[in-house]
């Protein structure tokens, strides 16, 4: 049985507390946490606030991931910078350090993984594309993983797993740019787990999404749930795009998933209400789910 969760990402404009009340009284089974600034900033993070929110998760029967999309809580001006492939180490770093901040609130509310990304490098837009040029991606391979120890070392010492998206527009966008990474880290690799986000297997075209979903049953550690049309790289309402829902939640169950499907919608705070419900309904309709769980 696997959790069904939503990102709160897609809760902008929501009170934390309204948020997970919302969530618990739809249904859901869990919530993916995106601190960014505002009342769970990891800059500014009151220890008080951080118990009131691990009891109530308790309280509300919610398991928790800890996700780290905030889109400009290290810079004003530019979204998502700087990340694990700036060519400043002390860009980096600050990424580096914010992931570790994350790992550190996972580890105060109980939760058992972050969800990390790459990043966008400057020096070329994809690195696992079919048509990449390996000789000039090696380097970038090895910045990449030197960064990825730095925070695994923090995620060991704290108990929480490290699961990592490949993302659209990302220096790693595929699943296959996933499992180049935990070749390159080699004896490392297999303490990287995977995030792996159903609508943007759509958007780079892994699709049938059953497929990688079995193929990496083994890595799997955290889902995104969303729907997206190919190479739109877009998080749309589930049923809205050509995701094959029932096929990806059919196959989450036979390989025998045990943790979070958490609905990411970020672009529907406005809505979110209606968003969480309509998303709900029809997972429930894809797949027979229990109210909190499916499977």
């Amino acid at each position: 049985m696997f959790r069904i969760g939503y990102n709160t990402n897609g809760l902008a404009h929501h009170r934390l507390r309204d948020a997970l009340d919302l969530l618990a009284g739809l249904g859901y089974g869990g919530v993916a946490l995106t601190p960014d600034v505002g009342e769970l900033d990891l800059y500014d993070l009151k220890p008080d606030r951080v118990r009131a929110l691990r009891d109530q998760l308790r309280e509300r029967d919610l398991s928790v991931a800890v996700e780290t999309g905030a889109r400009f809580v290290l810079e004003p001006l530019r979204k998502h910078r700087p990340n694990l492939m700036d060519s400043s180490a002390r860009g980096r770093e600050r990424r580096i350090d914010f992931y570790r901040r994350s790992i550190d609130l996972a580890a105060d509310l109980g939760a058992p993984l972050v969800s990390i990304w790459s990043g966008a490098a400057y020096e070329m837009p994809s690195g696992d594309a079919p048509d990449a040029d390996r000789s000039a991606a090696d380097p970038l391979w090895d910045r990449l993983a030197r960064g990825v120890v730095s925070v695994l070392d923090h995620a060991q010492a704290r108990g929480v797993r490290v699961a990592f998206e490949p993302e659209p527009g990302m220096f790693v966008e595929r699943p296959a740019g996933f499992l180049e990474l935990t070749r390159r880290l080699e004896n490392r690799g297999g303490e990287l787990g995977l995030t792996l986000d159903l609508g943007h297997l759509v958007v780079t075209g892994d699709v049938p999404v059953g497929s990688p979903i079995r193929a990496l049953a083994h890595h799997l550690l955290h889902v995104h749930l969303d729907d997206a049309r190919p190479g739109v790289h877009e998080h749309l309402q589930l049923g809205t795009g050509e995701l094959d829902l029932a096929g990806a939640l059919t196959a989450l169950r036979e390989i025998g998933y045990s943790g979070m499907a958490a609905v990411e919608l970020s672009r529907d705070s406005h809505r979110a209400p209606e968003a969480a419900r309509t998303a709900l309904d029809r997972i429930q309709a894809a797949l027979p789910c229990g109210t909190r769980t499916c499977g």
